[in-house]
């Protein structure tokens, strides 16, 4: 049995927090129904469906880069490394090593295992739909958990995006721990500090 493991990213836009990747091993026997592109779901469908993702499929694993890396290498390879990170819980997790990897876009993180970039991958193979939402799902979480600390930016709202209002707050209240301070806009207001 080919066991394919589906890869992709979340997180690479906002303004503050880690780039999160998942990879998944879709077990055929046990079809996950409504597996789409994470980005057209409702937060309530990715949620139940990270829920099934993590109890039916063969194998799973979530990793991470944090902002720091991201401004030391930045963003494109933070997200490579996260995806390799993700693989490499995958496989550390159930001890079993995918014989293909399918990731989402058009380039490849640095892995010892066949693989393909797809682009739009995400709506086009199951199990990067899954990685997508497990990616995702997880990344909310932790923004979540960055507006019960911070809760006057209004992180449950943007998700750390650069939205008008987030890039407002930043003005009104300063960097909290946790920016990306290689992305332009974060840069200028550090910049505005410093004059």
């Amino acid at each position: 049995m080919e066991l394919i493991c589906g890869i992709d990213e979340a997180g690479r836009g906002p303004l503050v927090g880690n780039v999160l990747a998942g990879a998944v091993i879709l077990d055929i026997h046990k079809p996950i129904q409504g597996l789409k592109d994470s980005k057209k779901l409702s937060a309530l469908q990715r949620n139940a469906l990270y829920e099934e993702i993590i109890h039916s499929s063969i194998a799973w694993g979530i990793g991470s880069a944090s902002p720091r890396e991201i401004d030391q290498l930045n963003i494109l390879q933070a997200s490579m490394l996260a995806m390799q990170r993700a693989l490499e819980h995958l496989i550390q997790n159930s001890k079993i090593i995918p014989s293909l990897v399918l990731v989402d876009g058009n380039r490849l993180p640095q892995i010892n295992i066949e693989a393909k970039a797809i682009v739009k991958g995400d709506s086009k193979e199951p199990s990067i739909s899954a990685a997508s939402i497990l990616a995702k799902v997880t990344r909310d979480r932790e923004m979540l958990f960055m507006h019960e600390q911070y809760p006057q930016y209004g992180y449950d709202q943007h998700m750390g995006y650069p939205t008008q209002m987030h890039l407002q707050m930043i003005a009104k209240h300063g960097l909290v721990p946790g920016y990306r301070k290689s992305f332009g806009p974060v840069k200028k207001i550090l910049g505005h500090h410093h004059a």
